[in-house]
């Protein structure tokens, strides 16, 4: 039996980054695969954006963040603003979802207009196994996860009030600027 999600991407932080990012995914459950599909455009151009689904891992359900997240006021929603309302990230959009390893430069890069397109394909009996690895579920509960979509150039000014670092990855990686909420098809 073949199911499938979607999510309506939309901007996040897009009024401070000057552009308005917008896009779709979706999410095919067939037999013992499941393919992502994630098109975007009005992107950073020329940028590495990283993408993952978030959510809690006690199955509560997750919503996408929108500026009344920014509990500091400095006008951007940054990563950890995101937690209270969409949860924790959890499983990248990247060249191996199913390793679930999220700092890594393999995520895609937008064109010189700012679009993309990624698709994989990915054995669900390994990504589930991944899954509960490190969140104690086999079950990835897509109606319950948002999509986001991060990155801006490294060029671009943002305040040091933004956090989100991961590693040597700084707030540009991590910014959020685009979000839609998984919902069945």
């Amino acid at each position: 039996m073949t199911k499938t999600y979607k999510a309506e991407i939309t901007s996040l932080n897009g009024d401070k980054i000057g552009t308005h990012p917008t896009g779709e995914a979706t999410f095919t459950i067939d037999g013992d695969t499941l393919t992502v599909e994630i098109t975007m455009d009005h992107t950073s151009p020329n940028t590495q954006h990283w993408m993952h689904f978030h959510g809690f891992p006690d199955g509560k359900d997750a919503q996408p963040a929108t500026i009344a997240q920014d509990t500091n006021h400095d006008g951007y929603v940054d990563l950890p603003e995101t937690e209270p309302v969409s949860g924790t990230t959890m499983v990248p959009f990247n060249d191996a979802p199913e390793k679930m390893d999220i700092p890594t430069d393999t995520y895609p890069t937008s064109d010189a207009d700012g679009h993309f397109h990624y698709t994989k394909t990915v054995p669900l009996a390994e990504i589930s196994e991944k899954f509960k690895e490190v969140f104690n579920d086999d079950d990835l509960h897509l109606e319950k996860r948002v999509v986001y979509i991060h990155g801006v150039p490294q060029s671009m000014d943002l305040p040091d009030t933004i956090q989100g670092a991961v590693g040597k990855y700084d707030q540009h990686t991590t910014l959020p600027i685009a979000v839609g909420k998984i919902v069945e098809a």
